[in-house]
């Protein structure tokens, strides 16, 4: 009785749990390391909102009207926390300006 092809079936499944088992905790770590680092800095709920949402993997660019309709406020209410992120340091303004303005976290960790 030759068992090889499930073995390499088994192992092969194995390795790929232990893979996604990996980028899991990675990811996790991740987010703990982030909010770890930005205890201190007094936050709204919002901003704690999108922060979370963008350390999900926020699909997209943020703007401020992605932001706006997201936490469903004003847009200026919006564009109030954006900038105060921008302040503390935790967010990064894209390059392109104007209408294509588009925001980031500053400083994921690896």
């Amino acid at each position: 009785m030759d068992v090889t092809g499930w073995l390499v079936w088994f192992l092969d499944t194995l390795h790929r749990a232990v893979d996604q088992a990996q980028d899991t905790l990675d990811t996790v770590l991740a987010r703990a390391r982030f909010w770890q680092r930005w205890a201190t800095t007094p936050l709204n709920g919002r901003q704690v909102k999108l922060i979370d949402r963008l350390l999900d993997g926020f699909e997209g660019k943020l703007s401020r009207s992605k932001w706006a309709a997201i936490v469903k406020y004003s847009p200026d209410t919006a564009l109030r926390d954006i900038n105060d992120l921008l302040a503390h340091g935790m967010l990064r303004k894209s390059d392109a300006g104007g209408r294509s303005t588009s925001y980031g976290l500053n400083d994921l960790p690896e």
